[in-house]
């Protein structure tokens, strides 16, 4: 299994899931993205692009947060390369008023069906999406969709550090693509 941790907006610290999980897998790779703070949609595709073409085989992309919308914004761009699937955590509703500003080139997100295996995993109390929304963007992307009540972002601060349960999550959703 190869996979692809793709942070969101001020990436993932050293108590968050995702690196955790990449500490415990070290042949899963971080897309390492320039500008963490005030990220631009363009050079975090392109990036995301170079990542994916520099992997042997398809990978399993692993996304929290903007990190959800950058998958969605990849998929709609051309020479996107090719991928088993995508395991989408925690989506941020770039297009709420309530999202924080900093961001370029995110809005609208995109809202079409994903050419390839996902599964949305998203918290009925999340402050940056509403369950009315995680459920569009899961709707819109042909994603599954599994709830973890009351998670918030499903991050470090609300106690999803290790969070073995998702690894879990993770682990039969890349059997299930990679089969």
């Amino acid at each position: 299994m190869y996979v692809l941790i793709l942070p969101g907006l001020w990436n993932s610290g050293p108590q968050h899931w995702q690196t955790q999980w990449e500490a415990r897998h070290p042949d899963w790779k971080r897309v390492l993205q320039r500008d963490w703070q005030t990220p631009d949609r363009a050079e975090w595709v392109e990036t995301l692009r170079l990542n994916v073409a520099a992997c042997r085989r398809p990978p399993v992309l692993v996304a929290h947060s903007l990190g959800c919308a950058l998958v969605a914004h990849w998929a709609q761009a051309a020479n996107r390369g090719t991928i088993a699937g995508a395991f989408l955590v925690a989506p941020s509703d770039v297009d709420a008023p309530s999202y924080p500003p900093g961001t370029t080139g995110f809005v609208p997100m995109p809202m079409h069906r994903l050419h390839f295996p996902s599964l949305l995993v998203a918290s009925r109390n999340d402050p940056y999406c509403s369950v009315a929304r995680a459920a569009a963007f899961a709707s819109a992307w042909g994603s599954d969709i599994a709830w973890v009540d009351e998670a918030g972002h499903i991050n470090a601060d609300t106690g999803f550090g290790p969070w073995p349960e998702g690894e879990r999550m993770l682990l039969d959703f890349c059997a299930h693509v990679q089969g």
